[in-house]
């Protein structure tokens, strides 16, 4: 479990000093359905500071190393999980994905991660960002693996999550990966995402080329193109900023306004840390907290107000594709796996290095599609992800697609 998620008697720090000696008394309803399901936890896995990294050399205890090569970032924010599932020391992992921290270490550790479409996975009792952005996903070697995990963990929590709506239901996942060809599927290419400012061709052309490889099971590709796209990252951190201040820091990670489930232990853990020692929060944690607050209180608010908005405009740019497509594809990061932050880098670079490379990734949460990723192959002994975006709680077609990609032996 990634250590945002609450284990009863397990100590719980989100990859902060500034909970540490936290031990919640509960455990996430996720926890609860693995462990109602017959599965075993064995354990946290470690994640980036409050979680405000795509790469993986912020966490209080250490950098989490990339299992292909050392030298590089593993990914994050669920950094420990990917390499747990990478390196076979655990068979599953959940994740927690607000920008792409479930996709972004399962493509730098060459694993299959999946964030379901927003409210599928109840997130009671896991550090929240924000209620519109907030995801529990499955990490696993194989689809087949994922889908099962899937299975166990989705489904209406009676009320507890406020990001649920009482009709949504779990299916029986596995299913979806028993047919011989994609004979009536299609794929659409989408052009944006290969042509973001920090995008490299090497990954465009590997992507691509894995893409081809799918029609050998008589899917189409196709192009497709949504310009709003790109604009996903500027949405995102106009809400994100104030929600880090608001809902996990000052709000204690669960906030206010709602009906659902509060732990009132982990909102008092938190309330103290950052009173007592908000010192040693990084300077990327620092800065998007104060950006945050900036942003409330001389702007009131009002570009936070306009992102949700514009938000609704994106999902419908894009329900317009999918009644052309089955599925949208794209690079996961555009660019390659870089090396981990060196020490004693500077603030500005620890604060631009950071989230660079969720381009891609922002714009899901956002939407709430589920976004899949699957190892597309290797560039310099290094994975690359190509991430598969369905229909909403349509996470059958992309397990059926991702699950033809692996029988092709990638």
């Amino acid at each position: 479990m990634k250590d945002t998620i609450a284990v009863s008697g397990v100590p719980m720090m989100g990859g902060s000093w500034v909970m540490e000696g936290y031990v919640p008394e509960f455990d996430a309803t996720v926890v609860t359905r693995v462990l109602d399901a017959g599965g075993t936890v064995a354990g946290k896995a470690l994640c980036e500071d409050w979680c405000v990294s795509g790469v993986s050399f912020l966490a209080a205890k250490g950098p989490t190393l990339n299992p292909h090569n050392n030298s590089h970032s593993a990914g994050g924010s669920s950094s420990g999980c990917a390499v747990l599932v990478a390196k076979g020391e655990v068979d599953m992992a959940i994740g927690g994905d607000q920008g792409g921290s479930v996709r972004l270490p399962a493509s730098c550790c060459g694993i299959i991660g999946l964030k379901p479409t927003h409210g599928l996975v109840p997130y009671t009792g896991a550090q929240a960002l924000d209620p519109t952005v907030d995801h529990l996903g499955p990490m696993a070697r194989n689809v087949k693996d994922c889908a099962l995990l899937l299975e166990a963990i989705a489904g209406y929590d009676d009320g507890l999550d406020q990001r649920q709506n009482p009709t949504i239901v779990g299916e029986k996942y596995t299913d979806a990966l028993k047919f011989k060809t994609l004979d009536n599927i299609t794929i659409g290419l989408l052009k944006e995402g290969f042509e973001q400012d920090n995008s490299e061709q090497v990954v465009n052309e590997l992507v691509r080329t894995a893409l081809q490889k799918i029609t050998k099971m008589k899917a189409t590709v196709t192009d497709v193109s949504v310009p709003l796209h790109k604009q996903g990252p500027n949405m995102w951190l106009c809400m994100g900023h104030q929600a880090i201040a608001d809902t996990m820091l000052r709000g204690g990670c669960f906030g206010s306004g709602h009906k659902g489930f509060y732990s009132i232990s982990m909102m008092d853990a938190v309330g103290r840390g950052i009173q007592s020692q908000a010192d040693d929060l990084p300077p990327p944690v620092k800065s998007a907290w104060m950006l945050g607050e900036y942003m409330k209180h001389e702007y009131r608010g009002r570009f936070y107000g306009k992102a949700q908005n514009l938000r609704r405009l994106l999902r419908a740019e894009f329900d317009k594709v999918f009644q052309e497509v089955d599925v949208i594809a794209m690079p996961t990061i555009p660019f390659r796996t870089p090396e981990l932050q060196r020490k004693g880098a500077s603030i500005s670079e620890l604060v631009n290095n950071g989230g660079n490379n969720l381009t891609n990734t922002f714009t899901f949460n956002l939407t709430g599609h589920p976004a899949l990723t699957i190892n597309a192959g290797f560039i310099d002994g290094l994975p690359v992800g190509m991430m598969l975006v369905g229909r909403m709680f349509d996470e059958k077609t992309l397990l059926k697609v991702a699950h033809g990609y692996e029988q092709l032996g990638q």
